[in-house]
C-alpha cells in the first residue's frame, strides 16, 4: 500500500497532520471494528485500516504547517517588554489551538461593583491528556503481540471451550501494539487547577459579561480564557435604579426630625450626615449613587426619612408634651405662631355667628 493510498484509505489528505491521522484512525476503528460491526467486509476493512495507519507511521507524520506571525500591533509600542510579550504570545497561539474560554460567575456585592475591585478565583479543569490526546494510550506500532493484529482474541467459556471472539483488550481492538500512556495512567484526562486575581471595573450591572485573556494571567493561569457573568447581591439597605440612583429608606426619631436634628445615613461610601428639616421627608447627596455608566459619573443618593413617633407616650414624654404645648401660648392663652392665631380669630367668630343664628330661630 502506497502512502497515498494510505491517506485516501483513511479518509485524509495528503497534508494531513499526526494529530489529524490519529482520530482518523480511531475513528475508523471504532466504526469498523468486528465485534462493533457485523457486515461481512469488517474484518477486511479493519485490516486495511491498519496497514494504513503503519504505512503512514513508517513514513512520518506531516509537520504542522507553519502560521505567519500575528499582528504585533495590538502591543503597546511605547514598552518592549509588552511587544515580547505579545510576539511570545502569538506564537504560542499559533501552536495551541485556543480552547473553548471558561464560564465563571463572580458575586459583587453593590459597594464592590460600584468601587471596582479584585476578586481572587479558584478552579479545576478536567482536560484531555496532551500525551495520547485522550486515548489513554500510545501506539508503538507493528502488530498486537497478543491478538497478532487481528484485533480479536477467542473466548473461552467453561471447562476451555472456544466460544467466539472477544475485543483485544491489550490493544482495544485495534490490532496495532500500544501501551497505557504513562501520564495519565490510561484514564485519558487530567485534572489541572488554576488560580488567577481578576480587576473587576467600576460600574458593573447585573449580567454583565467580562472576558479575561488566560494567557495575560500569571502565577498559575487557567488552561483558556475566562468569561465572568456578574451578579449583583440584594444590598440589606440600598436599591439600585436604572440610571444609577441609589435609594435607601431610613427610619429616623420622629422628635429629632421635628426638632431638626442632624443624623448619620448608611452610602456606598460609608456613613454620611443629613441635616433634617421638618418640611422634607426625601434628601438627595449627589454623586453618592451608583456609576451611571461603566467608569462614568456617579449618580445621586435619595435617602427616605420616615419619621418613627412612639406608640404608647410615658409619662414623662407626655408631661414634656404638655409643657411643650403650653410654650406654644401666650400669657393670655392666645397661641404664639400668628398662623395659630388667625385660626383661632376665624373659629370663634365662626362660632358666634351660629349662635347668633340659632337663637334666631
Amino acid at each position: 500500500m502506497s502512502t497515498d493510498n494510505a491517506f485516501s484509505e483513511l479518509g485524509l489528505g495528503s497534508d494531513a497532520t499526526e494529530r489529524e491521522v490519529k482520530a482518523a484512525w480511531r475513528r475508523l476503528v471504532s466504526q469498523w471494528h468486528p465485534d462493533r460491526n457485523t457486515s461481512a467486509d469488517a474484518v477486511a476493512r479493519m485490516q486495511r485500516i491498519n496497514r494504513a495507519f503503519e504505512e503512514i507511521r513508517n513514513a512520518g507524520f506531516r509537520a504542522r504547517p507553519e502560521t505567519p506571525a500575528a499582528d504585533e500591533g495590538r502591543a503597546d509600542e511605547a514598552d518592549a517588554p509588552d511587544r515580547d510579550a505579545a510576539r511570545h504570545d502569538a506564537e504560542e497561539e499559533s501552536v495551541q489551538p485556543r480552547r473553548r474560554p471558561i464560564q465563571r460567575k463572580v458575586k459583587l456585592s453593590l459597594e464592590e461593583a460600584a468601587a471596582g475591585c479584585i476578586k481572587a478565583l479558584r478552579g479545576r479543569m478536567t482536560m484531555a491528556c496532551a500525551t495520547c490526546d485522550g486515548a489513554g494510550h500510545q501506539v508503538l506500532g507493528g502488530n498486537c503481540a497478543h491478538c497478532g493484529g487481528s484485533g480479536a482474541i477467542p473466548k473461552r467459556n467453561f471447562f476451555g471451550w472456544p466460544g467466539g471472539m472477544t475485543e483485544c483488550a491489550a490493544c482495544h481492538g485495534g490490532g496495532i501494539a500500544q501501551r497505557t500512556c504513562p501520564d495519565c495512567n490510561g484514564a485519558g484526562t487530567h485534572t489541572r487547577t488554576y488560580q488567577l486575581k481578576v480587576r473587576i471595573p467600576p460600574g458593573v450591572r447585573q449580567g454583565d459579561l467580562l472576558h479575561v485573556d488566560g494567557r495575560r494571567a500569571r502565577g498559575n493561569p487557567p488552561p483558556a480564557d475566562l468569561e465572568i457573568r456578574v451578579e449583583l447581591l440584594a444590598h440589606e439597605f440600598f436599591e439600585l435604579d436604572e440610571d444609577g440612583t441609589i435609594r435607601c429608606e431610613v427610619p429616623v426619631d420622629g422628635f429629632a426630625w421635628i426638632a431638626q436634628r442632624t443624623i448619620e445615613v448608611p452610602t456606598l461610601v460609608g456613613l454620611k450626615p443629613v441635616a433634617l428639616r421638618r418640611d422634607r421627608l426625601s434628601y438627595s447627596l449627589p454623586g453618592l449613587g451608583f456609576p451611571a455608566t461603566r467608569r462614568g459619573a456617579n449618580a445621586d443618593h435619595v435617602v427616605i426619612v420616615k419619621p418613627i413617633f412612639p406608640e404608647t407616650l410615658s409619662a414623662e414624654q407626655a408631661h414634656l408634651l404638655d409643657h411643650l404645648i403650653a410654650s406654644a401660648s401666650g400669657a393670655d392663652g392666645e397661641p404664639i405662631d400668628k398662623r395659630l392665631a388667625a385660626w383661632s380669630r376665624q373659629q370663634r367668630a365662626w362660632e358666634r355667628g351660629a349662635g347668633r343664628a340659632s337663637r334666631e330661630q
